[in-house]
């Protein structure tokens, strides 16, 4: 299915695009090329593969998750201007 001009000036006006008369022809070539490709896509043969409910739901291989940094909150609020209780203490900016 090829787009005409009159087609990407229907989408631009639905789509509230403001495209110039320059860019009409780049637009409609690039639309033309974007839906070539999705038309070599379905003449794939996908008879015999299940479709996924998501792009992820296949295992992936994840890292262990270990701690890998010691605690230093003591040294980052030992040069804090004002701590209390463990937490930062900032100057009050809303009344």
């Amino acid at each position: 299915m090829a787009l005409e001009r009159s087609d990407v000036e229907k989408i631009a006006h639905l789509a509230r695009l403001g495209l110039s008369e320059d860019d009409i022809p780049r637009t409609t070539e690039t639309l033309n090329s974007i839906l070539g490709l999705v038309d070599q896509m379905q003449a794939v043969d996908t008879t015999g593969i299940e479709p996924l409910a998501h792009p992820l739901e296949a295992t992936q291989r994840l890292r262990a998750d270990q701690v890998r940094e010691e605690n230093q909150r003591d040294a980052y609020q030992a040069i804090a201007p004002a701590v209390e209780n463990g937490l930062y203490l900032v100057p009050k900016v809303i009344e």
